[in-house]
């Protein structure tokens, strides 16, 4: 089983350490994962919201991680010498290193983002490039990281980077699946920015039901003027209103809603990349492939490659011969 490791440092945010403990200690996740809290030394840890936490272990459960969490922390004082050698130690040995909203401090602290590109909560993201100018620091992102390092935006950014790691690990139908049960969007774009931006409207406000509605016609051409006539609104009137509870535009809130039935499809069927591309509604296949370059930086056949197998059961055994 993956071994996720979450290290809680003095004056933890408890909601920053509760969203990798839900997703890949709890009941809902898929199951792969193995949840360890570990701490400076094992035994109680204060948090920033007045109750202590206990740690069952120490700096040595960071030997055994497959992936190592940092959730944020306050005050952002650097982590002592014992810690930021542990930190390094694990990601030497090829451990997926993560944080959440400030722990990118600890990362950072440690040398781990040097040269990288990161993200924290956009409030701190100032002073993290203050003390760190070997880091280029982004406070225009929800998380962001590829490979062995990722770093996440304030509290419940720290959600979309776990689901993004869910995602990698095990595709994007476990990812929706773990979404649907935590009742939370199944997936934000990273780069997106980090207040305002959703991917879908809360139940019962005024885009909600257009919303369902242009999701059930991807395959048909959209237009601004058609969701504004479903919505009984003027262009311009929904093109504001979408804005101002969306945080993006109507047609980058569409491009984005069509690549993720498109990655959900090279995933899960055989489809040709045409077939994909008429019901995503992005028309050609060379279409497709040039939205996908530009958001996951890969083809369609790369795509299939790395996540189909992730995103489907393993086959079922043969009954026995007789």
């Amino acid at each position: 089983m993956h071994h996720v490791v979450a290290l809680a440092l003095p004056r933890v945010v408890a909601f920053d350490l509760a969203i990798p403990a839900q997703i890949f200690g709890g009941p809902d996740g898929p199951g792969s994962y193995r949840f360890t809290l570990c701490a400076p030394a094992a035994g109680p840890v204060p948090t920033t919201t007045g109750f202590d936490l206990v740690a069952p272990r120490g700096l040595e459960a960071l030997a055994e991680a497959d992936t190592v969490v940092v959730p944020g922390y306050d005050p952002l004082a650097s982590p002592p010498p014992p810690v930021l050698e542990a930190l390094r130690a694990a990601a030497a040995r090829g451990a997926r290193m993560v944080s959440v909203c400030t722990g990118a401090f600890a990362l950072a602290a440690a040398g781990l983002l040097d040269g990288r590109r990161a993200t924290t909560h956009w409030m701190d993201a100032e002073e993290l490039a203050r003390r760190h100018p070997e880091v280029d620091v982004d406070a225009d992102l929800l998380y962001t990281g590829h490979g062995p390092v990722l770093t996440s935006a304030g509290f419940a950014a720290g959600i979309d980077l776990c689901l993004h790691l869910v995602r990698e690990d095990h595709g994007a139908e476990a990812a929706a699946a773990l979404a649907r049960r935590l009742v939370v969007p199944a997936h934000r774009e990273g780069g997106q920015a980090q207040y305002l931006t959703r991917t879908m409207p809360a139940a019962g406000t005024g885009m909600a039901a257009v919303c369902a509605w242009a999701l059930r016609r991807l395959d048909q051409p959209l237009t601004v003027a058609g969701l504004a006539r479903q919505a009984g609104v003027s262009p311009r009137t929904f093109a504001r209103r979408f804005t101002a509870e969306m945080g993006t535009t109507p047609l980058r809130w569409l491009t984005a809603q069509r690549l993720h039935e498109v990655r959900r499809l090279l995933e899960v069927t055989d489809l040709p990349v045409e077939e994909i591309a008429r019901r995503c509604g992005l028309g050609s296949a060379a279409n497709l492939r040039l939205h996908l370059a530009r958001d996951a930086a890969t083809t369609p056949t790369g795509y299939r490659r790395t996540f189909r197998a992730r995103s489907r059961p393993p086959a079922a055994e043969a009954p026995p011969a007789g």
